[in-house]
């Protein structure tokens, strides 16, 4: 437990970074964390010869190459991107668009990759760049198929801003709104995050009944025609159910490449 504990409190100096506050001197670090110098300064070395953490005279601290090592590594690793690339790619191609393929972690939805095919890109969140939890397609499309026993707190937690975009001015109705995007597959929302911008978003899954993920289309409201909003909305509900039955069979694979590893050992 006390490994656990302390574990928890060198990763807490990471947490603090943020897009408001790139940088961190030791004493801002005490005053937020409330950890003693010598116990700081011992974290902060560990996460310096880690490379996770990097100092420069009379700058304070940032995060560190390791953290940039680390997500080229990502980038070649996970499932969500290196399936999920051609999608977003053949979106992208039908439409003058934004397509987003976007991680759900913890209480946070995060673009993970990208492409454009308009001059000017419609999208406010780039890679890495955490989205409203409140707000929005994509959230609302990950939202909606979550458990009830899950969903639940969050509405409660977020329901002034549920409903001051609509979705209903009690729990129950925000509830209903999420049940009529279950039923319909796919989410839509207008400049809720970027201002005369159009998103729609499909939940993507692996081989769970949560959704891991979401995949969006984001396209300039003045280029939505009647007929063009059908098309996109069937083409993001294909596209979610064909990733999510991609991943399902990858970790299916896997699964059952584990099983066989482990029947092999067993009876060798």
């Amino acid at each position: 437990m006390a490994a656990s504990n302390s574990l928890e409190r060198v990763l807490s100096v990471l947490q603090v970074f943020s897009e408001d506050r790139l940088e961190w001197t030791p004493e801002e670090m005490m005053a937020e964390l409330g950890y003693s110098r010598p116990t700081l300064y011992r974290y902060l070395k560990t996460l310096k010869d880690a490379g996770l953490l990097t100092s420069t005279p009379n700058a304070g601290f940032s995060l560190g190459p390791k953290i940039v090592e680390m997500d080229y590594l990502l980038r070649k690793s996970d499932a969500l991107s290196l399936n999920g690339q051609p999608y977003i790619e053949d979106l992208a191609g039908r439409y003058p668009c934004t397509a987003l393929l976007v991680r759900w972690y913890g209480k946070k939805i995060l673009c993970v990759a990208s492409e454009c095919s308009t001059p000017d890109p419609l999208s406010s969140y780039p890679r890495g760049r955490p989205m409203p939890l409140a707000r929005g397609a994509i959230s609302r499309s990950i939202m909606a198929f979550l458990p009830r026993r899950q969903l639940l707190p969050m509405v409660k937690a977020n329901l002034d801003e549920l409903s001051a975009v609509g979705l209903g001015d009690t729990v129950e109705e925000i509830l209903d709104s999420y049940r009529r995007v279950r039923k319909a597959g796919f989410a839509t929302a207008q400049g809720e995050v970027t201002a005369g911008v159009t998103g729609f978003a499909a939940p993507i899954f692996d081989a769970g009944k949560s959704p891991i993920a979401s995949i969006c289309l984001t396209i300039a409201s003045a280029e939505l025609t009647p007929d063009r909003e059908i098309a996109i909305s069937r083409d993001i509900a294909r596209a979610g159910a064909e990733l999510s039955n991609d991943l399902s069979d990858r970790r299916n694979a896997l699964d059952e490449d584990e099983n066989d590893t482990m029947r092999e050992r067993e009876h060798p």
